[in-house]
């Protein structure tokens, strides 16, 4: 009989800690995505690209230069005051990169694909000839890979509504 209670007692403890294990992990599943989470995504269709955010001069002119490596879903999104043309160089950045252009309405307006490292004084200038907001630059070749086309719309940070 002793055996028995005992039995019965583990299985109800083995069952309470399933229980809570279950509710737990479902929490840590389910729970929302942050706003700072959402604030340095980019997304395209159901892929999003990790984005570190250049909304400073500073931050603007350094960009990616020096970087040896971007992961292939990772990015950097420069946010402008206002709407306008920005021309793009590729002086010291070690990487090449697809660089496009994105309107205050998060339409694409130009896409300048594989543009390859410069490093050199004379280095040229990427001039989209469309007015734009934001610019994303992303590891060269994952623009066309993903289908990604002029005309599109991404999806921006929550901020920049």
């Amino acid at each position: 009989m002793i055996k028995l209670i005992f039995k019965i007692l583990l299985f109800i403890i083995a069952l309470f800690c399933l229980m809570y294990l279950f509710f737990f992990s479902a929490n840590i599943l389910l729970a929302p995505v942050s706003e700072k989470e959402l604030q340095n995504q980019v997304c395209y269709k159901e892929h999003c690209f990790s984005v570190e955010l250049a909304k400073t001069n500073e931050e603007t002119e350094k960009g990616l230069m020096f970087r040896n490596h971007l992961d292939k879903d990772k990015g950097m999104l420069f946010i402008f005051e206002k709407q306008d043309i920005y021309p793009f160089w590729m002086k010291n950045t070690l990487i090449a990169l697809d660089i496009i252009w994105i309107d205050e309405n998060k339409k694409i307006v130009f896409i300048s694909q594989n543009n390859q490292p410069c490093l050199t004084n004379n280095c040229p200038s990427v001039n989209p000839g469309a007015k734009a907001k934001y610019v994303l630059e992303i590891n060269a070749g994952v623009a066309e890979e993903l289908g990604i086309k002029t005309g599109e719309y991404l999806q921006l940070p929550l901020f920049t509504n």
